[in-house]
C-alpha cells in the first residue's frame, strides 16, 4: 500500500511538473528574436551562413533566422528596401547603386561572408599549359552586365591584356539560370560559371576548369550581409548577435574538414551529390573565398570600386565610412572565441 501511495505521489508530481517544463521550453522559443534574411541565390558559396544555422549559432545568440532566397540582386534589394526582409545577403555593389540613386535610408554593409569572386573559367576542351591569351578570338559566355561576376570577369580579362568587347565574342543575352545549359548545348568556347556547376561539368566531361576569377581578381567584399541604416540604428543588439553567429561559423569552417562541412549543409542542396558539395567547399577553402572574419576593410572596398569603375558601372566613388559599419565585426572579433 505504501508502495502504491509512493507511486501515485511520484506520478502526480510528474504530472504537475511537466506543464512547467513545457512552459519553460515554450518561453525559450518565444525568447528568440525573428530575423528575416534574404539571400540573393542558393549557393555553396554561402556555406558559412548555412553552417551558422545548422550548428545553432544563431539560436545560441537568441535569434530565429527566417531564410528565404530572393533570386537576384535587384529583387533582393527591392525586398529589403520595401521592408520584406531585415537583412540581405547580396553583393556590396548593390548598396552602392542604391546610395547613388539618392536613398534617404541607405543600405549599410555590416558583415562580410565571401571575400573573392566565386566563378571559374570553364573551357569546352582541355588546355595544357593554359594562358589567358588562348581566349583571344574565342566566344565567351559571360554573366549579367553590371553584376559583380561579369565585372570581375572583365577586370580579369583586361588584367591579362584582353579587351572583352573587342578581342573575343562576348555573349551576354542569356539569363543567369540558363547559362550552364546553354554552354552544355554548345554555346560558347568558354563560360564563366559558379559552383557547383563548374565541378559538375568537370565530372561529367562537359567542361574543364582552367582558372579561378576569384584568385585572379583579388579580395573584395563580394557577398555581404547588409541592412537599411534605420534597422541597424534601431536594432544594434540584433545586428551584433547576428554578426557574432556569422563569425562563429567562419571560425568553424576555417578549421573544418570539407567532408564534415558538406554533410552539414547537404540539406540545402538536395539535388547535388555530397561528393560535389565536398569538392566545392574544399576548392573555396583553398582559395580563401570564404571570409575569415566579418570585417570589410577599406582596401577591399576600394578594389571593389576599381572593378566597377573599370566596367563603366560606377558614376561616382563612395567612401568606405558611408556604407560600411565595422563596429559589429570588430566587437565579434574581440569577444567571440
Amino acid at each position: 500500500m505504501n508502495t502504491l501511495r509512493k507511486s501515485v505521489h511520484v506520478l502526480l508530481c510528474c504530472m504537475l511538473f511537466v506543464p512547467f517544463v513545457l512552459a519553460a521550453c515554450g518561453d525559450a522559443e518565444e525568447d528568440l528574436t525573428a530575423v528575416r534574411v534574404g539571400e540573393v541565390t542558393r549557393s555553396i558559396f554561402y556555406a558559412p551562413q548555412y553552417i551558422a544555422i545548422e550548428k545553432g549559432f544563431f539560436e545560441e545568440e537568441g535569434l530565429d533566422v527566417e531564410l528565404t532566397t530572393t533570386w537576384g540582386g535587384d529583387k533582393t534589394m527591392t525586398t529589403l528596401l520595401s521592408g520584406g526582409i531585415d537583412v540581405a545577403l547580396v553583393g556590396s555593389e548593390t548598396s552602392i547603386y542604391v546610395y547613388l540613386q539618392g536613398s534617404d535610408d541607405p543600405v549599410v554593409n555590416f558583415a562580410q561572408l565571401t571575400q573573392t569572386d566565386g566563378t571559374f573559367l570553364v573551357s569546352r576542351h582541355e588546355a595544357e599549359d593554359f594562358t589567358w591569351e588562348q581566349l583571344r578570338g574565342s566566344s565567351f559566355l559571360g554573366q549579367r552586365k553590371g553584376g559583380m561576376p561579369q565585372m570581375a570577369g572583365e577586370f580579369t580579362l583586361k588584367q591579362h591584356g584582353i579587351d572583352p568587347h573587342r578581342d573575343l565574342e562576348l555573349i551576354q543575352n542569356i539569363d543567369f539560370a540558363n547559362i550552364a545549359s546553354a554552354f552544355a548545348s554548345g554555346t560558347g568556347d568558354y563560360v564563366q560559371l559558379f559552383e557547383p556547376q563548374a565541378t559538375v561539368f568537370e565530372m561529367e566531361g562537359i567542361g574543364h576548369v582552367l582558372a579561378s576569377f576569384g584568385e585572379e581578381s583579388g579580395r573584395l567584399p563580394y557577398t555581404v550581409f547588409m541592412s537599411k541604416q534605420s534597422f541597424i540604428q534601431e536594432n544594434p543588439e540584433i545586428v551584433q548577435k547576428f554578426t557574432n553567429a556569422v563569425y562563429r561559423a567562419q571560425l568553424w569552417l576555417e578549421e573544418a574538414d570539407p567532408a564534415e562541412a558538406a554533410g552539414l549543409i547537404a540539406p540545402y542542396f538536395e539535388d547535388t551529390e555530397l561528393a560535389v558539395i565536398q569538392t566545392v567547399i574544399e576548392r573555396y577553402q583553398n582559395q580563401q573565398s570564404y571570409a575569415l572574419d566579418p570585417a570589410i576593410d577599406e582596401e577591399e572596398w576600394e578594389r571593389l570600386q576599381d572593378i566597377m569603375e573599370e566596367a563603366g558601372e560606377l558614376p561616382k566613388r563612395v567612401d568606405h565610412a558611408i556604407l560600411v559599419d565595422n563596429q559589429f565585426a570588430n566587437n565579434a572579433a574581440e569577444h567571440v572565441k
